[in-house]
């Protein structure tokens, strides 16, 4: 198991915390891991979707990840240098990779969560997974890629102890 920092002031206490365990139980690496979760407006990411992915539409996540990762492999500092943040020089703290960033569309979430008929809270944590799965090297372009993404998303609902009941 490996730490994951949330790097998000937007969101809770007791939720990031949630979030972080869950997620650090999910990876596995030999240098705590760090994670940005950015929440935006509608227009926004539709923004970021024109410029990143050159796709002129609203989106509920889009993610960011810093370096490429195979998914379910543990992850390697040394291969990933250029991702590791060091610490302020004589400052305190401890190096760390930065995974990527996870944009999340507010207004997207609060429709979602209408629509599948559950709260918003579990609709943002299910993105927040969702891009982190993404910046991990998940995918689900193809359908074996997919219900393997799938099935990942399912477990760390379920271990946040929001599943689709």
């Amino acid at each position: 198991m490996s730490k994951v920092a949330i790097d998000c002031e937007a969101l809770g206490e007791r939720e990031r915390a949630a979030l972080e365990g869950t997620l650090s139980a999910a990876v596995k690496a030999d240098i705590p891991l760090v994670l940005e979760l950015l929440f935006v407006s509608e227009e926004e990411i539709r923004a970021l979707n024109a410029r990143e992915r050159g796709v002129d539409s609203v989106t509920d996540v889009l993610s960011f990840p810093a370096a490429e990762l195979e998914p379910g492999s543990p992850i390697s500092s040394a291969d990933h240098e250029e991702c590791v943040e060091m610490p302020p020089e004589g400052g305190e703290g401890e190096p760390r990779m930065y995974l990527g960033s996870v944009a999340i569309c507010t207004a997207r979430a609060q429709a979602q969560a209408e629509e599948y008929g559950h709260s918003y809270a579990r609709e943002v944590c299910y993105l927040a997974v969702h891009g982190f799965l993404h910046c991990l090297g998940y995918d689900h372009e193809r359908e074996d890629m997919k219900r393997v993404m799938r099935a990942k998303e399912e477990e760390l609902m379920a271990t946040l102890g929001l599943t689709r009941e």
